[in-house]
């Protein structure tokens, strides 16, 4: 497993705005992303954690500072390699589909990389065997449950053999029975494949599952550590309007401090 010192994506000094005239949705962020491990970048509406989802693929440019990739700055040159080892799935995965069934949809990645149909064969009943959906490869990908679809996005990226898997709010759509399986699913990913993950979210309680935290709030890096460091914050990140774990709001209403809980240590507390 990489280590907390081995950065695979960092951002210096990034700022960002759609329209020149409009303020920034980013100003000055920086911060690093441990190879190998799962982050979640947290914070409401608005603080700026799509925008950053969408300059670590090069899909959009900073307008000042610099994206680095495994150490390298992100620029034309570097696109390619970016895009063929950092995969995104989406909120809604249906806009990523082009296959008309389960199975295209997955090749349909390594078609454009040029890989051979042989080699296809082998790959993409593998990545969908990682993700539990071998009896769905014939299906059509629009007849699926949201967290099938997600299950599907995820396989693609599995087949490309991608480094980095970027979560952009993957399972805000789904239901809490699905949101679990898909974080087991990623859990799993990350330590079989020691794939790095980054999830962009607004579920705490789900961040609350990660390696390593980024806070953002209107733009800017509101605190980064480990889940405990800044869940012992927890008035300042009610401050800026995000909701606690569930946790730890029972933990507080049941008479204790607030102070950082998992859902374990809440159970064995009572």
């Amino acid at each position: 497993m990489g280590d907390i010192s081995t950065p695979i994506v960092q951002f210096n000094d990034v700022s960002f705005n759609y329209k020149s005239d409009e303020p920034l949705a980013l100003s000055d962020v920086s911060f690093s992303i441990p190879k190998g491990k799962w982050t979640s970048i947290v914070g409401h509406n608005g603080s700026g954690k799509s925008t950053i989802a969408k300059l670590m693929v090069g899909i959009e440019k900073a307008t000042s500072g610099e994206v680095l990739y495994d150490g390298q700055v992100v620029n034309e040159n570097l696109l390619t390699e970016v895009r063929q080892n950092v995969g995104i799935v989406f909120q809604n995965p249906e806009n990523q589909f082009v296959g008309a069934t389960v199975e295209f949809d997955v090749a349909f990645g390594l078609e454009n990389q040029g890989i051979s149909h042989a080699e296809m064969h082998q790959v993409v009943p593998q990545a969908l065997a990682e993700v539990d959906m071998t009896d769905y490869a014939q299906n059509e990908p629009q007849s699926l449950s949201g967290g099938q679809k997600q299950r599907v996005a995820i396989a693609g990226v599995l087949a490309l053999n991608a480094q980095v898997i970027v979560l952009d709010e993957a399972t805000s759509m789904l239901d809490p029975e699905g949101r679990q399986y898909l974080n087991q699913l990623i859990r799993q990913v990350n330590a079989e494949k020691e794939v790095t993950i980054i999830s962009i979210t607004h579920d705490l309680s789900e961040a609350m599952e990660a390696d390593h935290l980024i806070v953002l709030d209107k733009g800017t890096v509101f605190h980064s550590g480990s889940p405990e460091e800044i869940f012992n914050q927890g008035s300042a990140l009610k401050d800026i309007g995000l909701d606690l774990p569930f946790s730890m709001r029972i933990h507080e209403l049941l008479g204790y401090p607030l102070e950082y809980v998992t859902y374990q240590g809440l159970v064995d507390k009572l």
